[in-house]
């Protein structure tokens, strides 16, 4: 074999060996998010979404793998966890509330009317005003946002009025002013992780749960719920988070490309919603589950002031800011 024959036969293997090794490099930033949903919720999809944009646009610089339905920790303690800097990112709302007071407008009870008007406002002064207050109180960047659909209350007794909850129990997540809401409007509150809410119900320790109807399907609620009472007292969000510690440690052009990145998760995310709301509906009714309409005047009135008179006086005046302003 002539010698130049001999060198590129020893080349070939030699730049096949190292390209496999440049291939299977090491990330940069390999980023970890711990979430509360099951795979086929739309968030799950939306992180998973999001996840291959960001590896396929950083050239591999950064991957993000996605651990659903608490496996990796319970909200609360995925938050923590983000803070001292064990994993990356999740998504939450007014949980945060326990850390900065304005995020209890993420899901105030009868605060809003309607999805659009919380589009209205995370466009405008509280949009800004919550991604200052959660990345100073609380160490969590939000990159955008997820419409969770209302929050409705399920049951095995109709509750078309607010007389129809007494004595009733209900699992809420641990946000104060849930417990100011239902125990105002008659009902017992019990704070409780979503991941025990199904076997507290099959054994009577509680009686209702409420939750977006994505949450009530996902986590099987039609097994052990039959009513679903179209309260619609909450129209919420949820903020796909990410530590600040950690989004600081990225180079400037990966900033730039995570927060892009980002902002095509959420437009993702949205089609999803739009696309499985009423797929979601009729799955619920299929499985035995009836809606029900309430007289919801009757348990806006029954809440009445409640969850305002818990309210510092800047949070009082920033929610009749937002009611004048039409926000």
């Amino acid at each position: 074999m002539r010698p130049f024959g001999r060198l590129i036969s020893f080349l070939l293997p030699l730049v096949a060996l190292l390209s496999c090794r440049s291939a299977e490099r090491e990330p940069e930033f390999l980023l970890r998010a711990s979430l509360l949903v099951a795979e086929d919720h739309t968030w799950y999809r939306a992180f998973e979404y999001f996840g291959e944009i960001l590896e396929e646009r950083t050239d591999g610089r950064m991957v993000l793998q996605t651990y659903p339905s608490e496996q990796l920790a319970k909200e609360i303690e995925a938050i923590r966890m983000i803070q001292s800097g064990v994993i990356d990112m999740t998504s939450t709302s007014s949980l945060l509330s326990n850390w900065t007071e304005i995020m209890s407008f993420c899901e105030m009870p009868f605060y809003m009317e309607s999805m659009e008007e919380v589009d209205s406002l995370m466009a405008g002064t509280l949009g800004e005003r919550i991604e200052e207050a959660m990345i100073r109180d609380t160490g969590l960047r939000p990159v955008g946002y997820f419409q969770a659909g209302p929050r409705h209350l399920t049951s095995n007794r109709p509750i078309l009025h607010p007389d129809d909850l007494t004595g009733l129990v209900i699992r809420i997540p641990n946000i104060p002013a849930f417990v100011t809401a239902w125990d105002a409007l008659g009902a017992k509150a019990i704070p409780m992780a979503f991941s025990e809410a199904f076997t507290s119900l099959q054994q009577g320790v509680i009686n209702a749960q409420e939750n977006p109807l994505p949450l009530t399907k996902m986590a099987g609620f039609y097994e052990v719920q039959q009513y679903v009472n179209l309260t619609s007292h909450v129209f919420g969000w949820t903020h796909p988070v990410i530590g600040e510690k950690q989004f600081q440690q990225f180079p400037d052009d990966l900033k730039k490309i995570f927060l892009e990145c980002a902002r095509d998760m959420q437009i993702y995310e949205r089609e999803l919603f739009h696309a499985n709301a009423q797929e979601t509906r009729q799955f619920l009714e299929d499985a035995g589950m009836e809606f029900l309409e309430v007289d919801r005047p009757a348990f806006v009135a029954g809440c009445g002031d409640a969850v305002y008179n818990t309210l510092s006086p800047e949070m009082q005046q920033l929610y009749r800011e937002l009611k004048s302003s039409g926000q």
